[in-house]
């Protein structure tokens, strides 16, 4: 067994494929239309036939507060490995991301912490 989606919740499916293709890099593989929104995956450019990340719409209620409860506690919605986080971590701010936490070591990791624009905060790791 392995994982093929995994999906992050969203407030504006369009402004979060703009985000995540525009300024992260990731690459739409299915934009497939389903009433009122759409089926949108992206993969990672270095990997993709890998793990697809779904655009998940926060319409329903318990989506809604689970995403607006973690954001205000400062918890990271989901996790992107990169092989080195200062190169990332410059390239990102150059592009506009905001960032609530710099590169930190922690460990033997490396973590940063930025806003996605769409609900939710994304943590980026160095191992």
């Amino acid at each position: 067994m392995k994982i093929i989606v995994t999906s992050i919740f969203v407030q504006d499916q369009d402004k979060a494929l703009e985000f995540y293709t525009e300024k992260l890099g990731f690459v739409k593989k299915e934009d497939v239309p389903m009433g009122k929104f759409r089926w949108i995956t992206l993969v990672s450019e270095e990997d993709q036939d890998g793990t697809e990340l779904l655009l998940e719409p926060n319409e329903h209620p318990a989506a809604k507060e689970y995403q607006k409860k973690i954001f205000a506690e400062g918890f990271p919605a989901t996790m992107f490995g990169v092989t080195d986080i200062r190169k990332e971590y410059k390239r990102l701010m150059e592009k506009g991301v905001k960032f609530t936490m710099e590169p930190t070591k922690m460990g033997e990791v490396t973590v940063a912490v930025f806003d996605d624009t769409c609900g939710n905060l994304i943590q980026i790791i160095q191992k």
